[in-house]
């Protein structure tokens, strides 16, 4: 099949969309949806299918709408990967889903799947994954050795809006203590210089190392001794937990109920559930690095099945289901 991802960032260029071309079908991104672009891709590209995904500048009213138009028209299956389920299910997801009438939803929220279906939207679960020709294992980088390491975005913008989402305690758990008790941790994403209210410290500059490529994510994961892995909710994985896994990378993360469903803890990934374990564990993992190199090889190990290429192939056998796709 052909597939067109509706996608002009990095993010979504990668991973699914390889685990689709490791099925054998042809797979582009189409970069910023424009009207007249979008019209020359559906008539030079004939696609089967089209997939939008998540939530990003092109996910206007305008263009959902057109999005919508354009695969009337052309007679092609339209799908969404909700991944800002469940937080912003009312306020974006279901909009969107009133808009763009996906023909087939997929949400990363097992029980908001559930909920579009009862709602009249055919929905399935499809979480996360990691796939090996972006995750994987490198030699050390001398500029990204560091003991301690968080790869993720800050939102304080969205932590300060939803105070209850777990995300707010991950940090409290993971992050806090750590940098209470003079520890340096490097920090990978965009704006953890506006922390101070969540933190209660001030991140020294030379820690704030600003957004990092995708496709470089793996390096750091590699080069740090410790990944802190936060979490946003206690019944699902972030993304970064299988990026880091699969790239055999050291995770500290928080002890939910998610994180044992798949990995055990001491075995495969190293959990708190309160800041003196995290300084406790934090501690004896510097200090052992054969315990380190024990666990993130078995992390791996264990992360293996979650992938993208299974993912695709679940996503596919879905539609195929339905009837939407030969």
């Amino acid at each position: 099949m052909k597939i067109l991802f509706l996608e002009r960032g990095e993010l979504w260029s990668y991973g699914l969309p390889d685990g689709l071309r490791d099925l054998g079908h042809q797979v582009r991104a189409s970069g910023p949806v424009h009207k007249r672009k979008l019209i020359r891709q559906l008539s030079s590209f004939k696609p089967d299918l089209l997939v939008s995904v998540g939530w990003g500048p092109d996910h206007t009213t305008t263009k959902q709408r057109l999005v919508r138009s354009l695969a009337t028209q052309y007679k092609i299956p339209l799908v969404y990967w909700s991944t800002e389920d469940p937080n912003f299910t009312e306020v974006f997801t279901l909009p969107l889903l009133r808009r763009m009438k996906p023909d087939y939803t997929f949400s990363i929220s097992a029980k908001t799947a559930k909920r579009f279906h009862k709602m009249g939207y055919p929905a399935a679960h499809l979480e996360y994954a990691f796939h090996p020709k972006v995750h994987y294992r490198t030699k050390a980088k001398k500029q990204y050795q560091t003991d301690i390491v968080v790869v993720a975005n800050a939102y304080p913008d969205v932590l300060r809006k939803y105070p209850k989402l777990y995300r707010n305690k991950s940090i409290r758990i993971l992050v806090r203590p750590l940098l209470r008790n003079g520890y340096r941790i490097d920090f990978y994403g965009r704006n953890w210089s506006r922390m101070k209210p969540f933190l209660g410290y001030s991140i020294p500059k030379k820690s704030i190392k600003g957004p990092i490529p995708y496709k470089a994510a793996n390096k750091v994961f590699s080069s740090a001794k410790i990944v802190l892995g936060l979490q946003n909710y206690t019944d699902m994985l972030t993304q970064r937990t299988y990026e880091t896994l699969g790239s055999e990378g050291f995770f500290l993360t928080n002890d939910t109920p998610a994180v044992r469903k798949i990995l055990k803890p001491g075995r495969d990934v190293a959990v708190s559930s309160s800041p003196k374990e995290t300084l406790r564990k934090v501690r004896f993992y510097l200090d052992n690095a054969s315990e380190r190199e024990k666990i993130r090889r078995n992390g791996r190990r264990t992360i293996a099945m979650y992938n993208y290429t299974t993912r695709a192939r679940f996503m596919l056998s879905t539609l195929r289901r339905r009837g939407l796709i030969p």
